[in-house]
């Protein structure tokens, strides 16, 4: 049985790459035609997979509206909130998950540091969008003219010495973060507060949300910092994997 249900998911993948026949099918499975034919009709049947006129097979619409379905309902709070509690228990300082909706960038969930210098962040408030490390990840995950155009409409206030000065110097910000894959704030919106961030990603590789450590000056520098950035990317690789639905197989291969 486990033999049969994973040559019907075998043909499925396939399918993606697009419409194919029976022959094609059962050379691609290693099975003999009658094989073939008895899972495509079971898929068929629920829809799962079309035939053509031509006689080809492709993907379904049933398994579109499946995956559809699925992807409103994830919610990744739910998912990446059991890995920032773990990881906060490890290092002790606050950490954030925040996504971009509607031209903000929002905290959607915080676990607070376990030291006694606490942040005023809240969860469902907009962040400094110029300035903090979320931010940067989910608007360098942007197209790039999306980006210009955000930009463009952004006041750039100057929170501190260290905070990005003009759409310019953002853009650049922007195009580093995105090809290094992780942000800093350091010091950009408060002087004693340092912050690291990395992404986290759907099923096609975008950015979906943005999870942060924060820390003031007080309790670690931001050199200090820094050294927990592999920790935090590691992290956030691991709610990627789970929001997504990826396989070990799969992560190996990408």
């Amino acid at each position: 049985m486990s033999q049969t249900v994973d040559r019907a998911l075998s043909i499925l993948p396939l399918l993606a790459e697009g419409p194919a026949d029976l022959g094609q099918v059962a050379e691609r499975l290693g099975v003999h035609k009658s094989t073939a034919l008895r899972l495509l009709r079971t898929l068929h049947e629920h829809g799962l997979v079309y035939r053509q006129q031509d006689q080809r097979y492709r993907l379904g619409a049933r398994l579109f509206a499946l995956a559809q379905e699925a992807v409103e309902n994830l919610d990744v709070r739910e998912i990446a909130h059991p890995h920032l509690v773990s990881l906060n228990e490890q290092i002790g300082h606050t950490v954030h998950l925040a996504v971009y909706e509607e031209s903000e960038v929002l905290y959607i969930d915080k676990v607070e540091s376990r030291y006694p210098v606490r942040m005023y962040s809240r969860i469902g408030k907009p962040v400094a969008i110029t300035v903090a490390a979320v931010a940067k990840l989910l608007l360098a995950d942007l197209p790039e003219a999306e980006r210009r155009a955000v930009a463009e409409k952004l006041d750039f206030p100057m929170y501190t010495s260290r905070s990005i000065p003009n759409a310019p110097a953002f853009l650049k910000e922007l195009a580093s973060v995105a090809e290094q894959g992780w942000a800093t704030d350091l010091g950009g919106h408060e002087e004693s507060i340092n912050c690291i961030a990395a992404p986290i990603r759907g099923a096609e590789g975008r950015v979906v949300a943005a999870m942060s450590v924060s820390a003031p000056n007080v309790v670690v520098t931001a050199d200090e910092l820094l050294t927990l950035l592999p920790l935090v990317r590691r992290t956030a690789d691991a709610i990627t994997r789970e929001y997504s639905g990826q396989t070990p197989q799969q992560e190996a291969r990408a």
